[in-house]
């Protein structure tokens, strides 16, 4: 015969398993009150953690803006809550405020060449020499991320397909348009910028990462080969 004793995991009640349930389902299954009760470890001889992290939900009106408010000593009047845990609550709230108060701003979207040109012209302009560069899109046509792939001479750069997807693989991108710039002010795409492309598109319709387009850019301008029907 086994014997367990009460307090073994076990024999806990399951809402009484938050980090269980966090291991077994994930964080979004847990409720406001579990997540609590996992920062709290454990309740009083009276009430579980999670049964714990209810009461003090309750006081707030189940507000976690009005928690978040709670001082160490207005806390610590719950009974089975001292200082510590009390301390570990209003740190949590307070890395989740600081985390608000940093979020990202919305992203860019693409929805033409003109708005492609515009996000990586600063990045192209005024170039000695040619550069190549592609922008990661998401499923929205939001930009994730520019990225250089590389950096070449007057006249020519080298572009590896391998280096571009594997830039979007990584940053879990839907989607990519490639740019380049002539230090010559020729806009004109070359044959080797027709087959780079060609080779580009090809390789992202494998991948299902399509190429939305290229654009070559100059002091004077941009051609988009999209625009120009060269796709």
């Amino acid at each position: 015969m086994t014997y367990e004793t009460p307090g073994k995991i076990s024999t806990w009640a399951e809402e009484d398993r938050p980090r269980e349930k966090l291991m077994l389902k994930g964080k979004a299954a847990l409720s406001d009150a579990e997540l609590i009760a996992i920062l709290i470890n454990s309740g009083s001889p009276e009430v579980s953690a999670v049964d714990l992290a209810k009461i003090i939900l309750q006081s707030v009106g189940n507000d976690l803006n009005r928690l978040a408010k709670q001082s160490v000593k207005d806390l610590s009047k719950f009974r089975g809550i001292g200082e510590a845990k009390a301390v570990t609550i209003v740190a949590a709230l307070e890395i989740g405020r600081r985390r608000k108060s940093e979020e990202r701003p919305a992203r860019n979207r693409i929805t033409s060449s003109r708005d492609a040109y515009d996000e990586v012209k600063a990045h192209l302009l005024d170039k000695p020499h040619e550069e190549f560069w592609v922008i990661l899109l998401n499923k929205a046509n939001e930009v994730v991320k520019l990225v250089q792939i590389s950096s070449g001479g007057v006249s020519s750069t080298v572009a590896d397909p391998k280096l571009i997807f594997k830039q979007a693989i990584e940053h879990l991108a839907s989607a990519v348009i490639l740019a380049h710039n002539h230090p010559s002010g020729n806009l004109k795409p070359s044959q080797a910028d027709l087959d780079l492309t060609r080779k580009l598109k090809e390789a992202g319709r494998l991948l299902e990462i399509p190429v939305l387009d290229h654009l070559i850019v100059s002091d004077h301008g941009y051609l988009s080969f999209a625009d120009e029907g060269l796709f």
